[in-house]
């Protein structure tokens, strides 16, 4: 009987540059978006053949305005992510991709965390990114027990791409958005 080869699982990145000193202190930063965005997407198992998904690189402002207007919530935040899949608009038809959402990363906060834990700006945006393809795939941090699956899912990750895990004792300590917003 003749093996079927197993399916490969796609996602389309669609990288957005809006704040151009992302492009000025990390000129791969779409590289590395691009990077992250995949490495989550096939370790997290999602249950999706083919998906798309937008990164924003965004500047403080912009994160500031869309945290205030769809989160209630004033000032800026490293990472926002807006899920579509799972909403219950009509599903994609046979063979079409699933739309995941939208993952926007906030320069300046980013910067300054990176400066702040003494790392580089491409390691903590891959964090960031990873970190927002895992929500829009599910995952969420609203318990101890959740936020503590997603860590070790997040750092498997980080790992694989030669990132160093965030929460490490004398590293980050802080999870991306967890003042709410992400």
């Amino acid at each position: 009987m003749p093996k079927t080869a197993p399916k490969t699982r796609t996602l389309d990145v669609d990288i957005s540059i809006p704040c151009a000193e992302w492009s000025r202190s990390l000129p791969g930063a779409e590289a590395v978006c691009r990077q992250a965005a995949a490495a989550a997407f096939h370790a997290a198992a999602a249950p999706y053949e083919i998906a798309e998904a937008s990164v924003v690189l965004a500047d403080d402002d912009l994160v500031a305005g869309l945290n205030r207007d769809y989160r209630g919530r004033d000032g800026p935040t490293n990472v926002l992510t807006f899920a579509v899949a799972g909403d219950s608009g009509p599903p994609a038809a046979a063979g079409a991709p699933v739309m995941l959402g939208d993952v926007v990363v906030a320069y300046e906060t980013v910067a300054a965390e990176a400066a702040a834990d003494g790392k580089g700006l491409a390691e903590h945006l891959c964090h960031m990114v990873v970190h927002g393809m895992l929500h829009l795939l599910g995952h969420d941090h609203r318990t101890d027990d959740d936020a503590a699956r997603m860590e070790r899912l997040e750092t498997r990750i980080l790992a694989g791409l030669g990132v160093p895990d965030p929460y490490a004792t004398g590293r980050e300590g802080r999870r991306p958005g967890a003042d709410g917003h992400g």
